[in-house]
């Protein structure tokens, strides 16, 4: 019996994987679209033309926060500046250097072996276990449809101009007795058990605004675009920030479009909350208090700088109220939020009658799933969908968090 399974081959995935392996956890299968666990991250940076990671010292993929990319720099440059710049939490590693780094865990580490191309459609909860069903998807197919575009309703799933959702996979093996399989016919592929389960499964899609879903000057900012001669951009997060940069730089006019003024910080989520104390209050607060402190952090932020403040000086900048007619619309909006808006996730609320508050499954403090986690099985998630047991679970240093936490699972028991 195959021991552990982690569905989703992301950034969160790949992160927990190797965290496994460090611990000396084995047995270990990932169910992914494709081999490259930065694939969908890097096409989102090329998109908005991201230089450097906001994530300081931890914008890696490392399971300990240290040695980071501060010391592989460090030996390449022959310079002990990236060191200080990583105690002092000033180190941004490029965007080149973070996914060289990758692509050198990927291939030191064997991922790419334990990765099968399809779908996993539903998790279900069997006597000591889980069992992972695949969805079907033809005779012979490893295709993973996109989800298409929050919002876009009148875009037929899978034919939206946005590759939307890097969707979790599934795996051929041998059937499990008494595990009922999906859907009619007799090809398809059985449902496979584990002990310890990681759900990894990304963001479900990226958030249009439905006044805007059809318009043809329209394109979300994680798509590929260059730029018009006037740009409105919609959205006062990090990716409408750099949108405003880069259209600025490419000689357009630039319209911010915003509901709120944007908040100023280095890192998505205030330092507190990255620390056991203030995890701790985090954790002892009510599920109403939780989820509003949840919903404060998510506000639009990017961080303080003169870099970011210099070029919004210029005469071609301006904020508006609504969308005008501009010859270009970016919304830069961001991702749908909340579990219903993951098939998987969804199913498994529904079926397990999983505890809830307002978007976020209630998760144990370790990111585990209570009700489905005992002492001979645990079913965990890790990346955006875990923020309730971590609230930047979206980071890497998230994703670490949530690795160490199913490691330690998966080591006792």
């Amino acid at each position: 019996m195959s021991r552990v399974a982690i569905v989703g081959g992301g950034l969160a995935g790949f992160v927990a994987y190797l965290t496994l392996r460090r611990a000396g956890v084995e047995d270990v299968t990932v169910f992914a679209p494709e081999t490259d666990p930065a694939a969908a991250w890097r096409r989102r940076a090329a998109a908005i033309r991201q230089t450097h990671m906001r994530s300081e010292s931890d914008g890696h993929c490392l399971p300990t926060s240290f040695p980071g990319l501060a010391v592989r720099d460090a030996r390449a440059r022959r310079s002990l500046v990236p060191l200080v710049r990583s105690v002092c939490d000033r180190y941004h590693p490029t965007v080149e250097d973070f996914l060289a780094h990758v692509e050198e865990l990927r291939m030191s580490s064997g991922w790419s072996e334990r990765v099968v191309p399809q779908r996993i459609a539903r998790v279900s909860a069997v006597d000591g276990a889980f069992a992972l069903h695949p969805s079907h998807l033809g005779p012979g197919s490893n295709q993973v449809p996109d989800l298409g575009v929050a919002g876009r309703g009148d875009t037929p799933l899978g034919s939206a101009p946005f590759a939307a959702r890097e969707s979790p996979s599934a795996i051929e093996g041998d059937s499990m007795p008494g595990v009922p399989q999906l859907g009619p016919g007799s090809d398809l592929v059985p449902a496979r058990r584990f002990d310890h389960v990681l759900l990894a499964t990304g963001h479900a899609g990226l958030a249009m605004p439905e006044e805007l879903c059809g318009d043809p000057r329209a394109v979300h900012s994680y798509a590929p675009h260059e730029y018009a001669e006037s740009v409105c951009v919609v959205g006062a997060g990090l990716a409408a920030a750099t949108e405003w940069r880069n259209a600025l730089a490419a000689g357009a006019r630039v319209i911010s479009v915003r509901r709120r003024e944007p908040q100023r910080r280095p890192l998505n989520v205030p330092r507190p909350y990255l620390s056991r104390r203030g995890l701790s209050s985090f954790h002892r607060a009510s599920a109403d208090h939780r989820a509003a402190t949840l919903r404060e952090l998510l506000a639009p932020s990017y961080p303080p700088g003169r870099e970011w403040d210099a070029p919004l000086e210029s005469g071609r900048f301006s904020v508006e109220a609504r969308v005008n007619g501009a010859d270009q619309v970016v919304c830069a909006t961001g991702f749908t939020r909340g579990y219903e808006h993951d098939p998987l996730l969804r199913r498994l609320v529904e079926e397990h009658e999983l505890a809830t508050a307002d978007r976020w499954i209630a998760l144990a403090p370790d990111s585990t799933v209570p009700g489905l986690t005992d002492s001979s099985r645990t079913l965990a998630i890790a990346g955006v969908a875990s923020q309730w047991a971590y609230p930047a679970a979206d980071t890497l240093m998230g994703a670490r968090y949530a690795a160490h936490g199913f490691v330690s699972r998966c080591r006792t028991r």
